[in-house]
């Protein structure tokens, strides 16, 4: 679902206020999902296959019965049933597709979509190289703070990492605006502490409004 019009402004006031600050050029990004990952309808039927093999051969030791045709036919079909249901079940239910999905895949594909959006976006053309993208995924949910090399020095991993902890309980209960504006604010205090301000003569160089985009469906 897409960010309500009364969102998108209160994150726009946000973001312009932490520029006025901070001069930190932000810009936020929502994505419907950063992959296709076509595998985990796959993943998903055979899971859901392996659930009916076992439970066929526990049907068949309890109580123990001769195996005809008949039954081995009733097990294949309740077998590929139960497959085909839960692959159905990873392509429209997302939170049933998540559980099939790797840490290390989703952080790889959110990545890579991060860097895309910034080259995209040409968000490394603002003249002090003091920009950060906020991405957040819906599917996966999971952000991604991706920096300008002008911010590398004063600010590391785990600064990024405090600004993504504060968003997580908003995430997890997929509230994504709200998610965005407590990473806003923990971003802004964070950035001020360094020391960070705007100088005379700076101006916006970025669009506030927050991005949104499909992303691979």
């Amino acid at each position: 679902m897409p960010l309500s019009t009364s969102e998108r402004k209160a994150i726009d006031v946000a973001t312009a206020e932490i520029e006025a600050r901070t001069g930190v050029q932000v810009v936020t990004a929502i994505v419907g999902k950063a992959d296709h990952y076509a595998e985990l309808p796959w993943i998903a039927f055979a899971f859901g296959a392996s659930i009916a093999a076992l439970g066929a051969v526990v049907a068949d030791w309890l109580p123990p019965q001769w195996v005809s045709g008949e039954v081995a036919l009733v097990h294949t079909i309740t077998i590929l049933g139960f497959g085909g249901a839960s692959a159905l079940a990873a392509v429209f239910i997302p939170a049933y597709a998540r559980a099939f999905l790797r840490e290390a895949r989703r952080d790889l594909e959110v990545r890579h979509y991060a860097e895309s959006l910034f080259l995209r976006r040409e968000l490394f053309k603002t003249r002090a190289r003091r920009a950060v993208l906020i991405l957040l995924c819906r599917f996966e949910r999971k952000v991604e703070i991706l920096p300008d090399v002008g911010l590398h020095s004063a600010i590391d991993g785990s600064d990024w990492r405090r600004v993504i902890a504060a968003m997580a309980p908003s995430l997890r209960e997929a509230r994504f605006a709200e998610a965005l504006h407590a990473g806003l604010a923990s971003l802004e205090e964070m950035v001020a502490s360094k020391g960070f301000t705007r100088h005379k003569g700076e101006h916006n160089e970025l669009p506030n409004r927050p991005i949104e985009e499909d992303g691979a469906e």
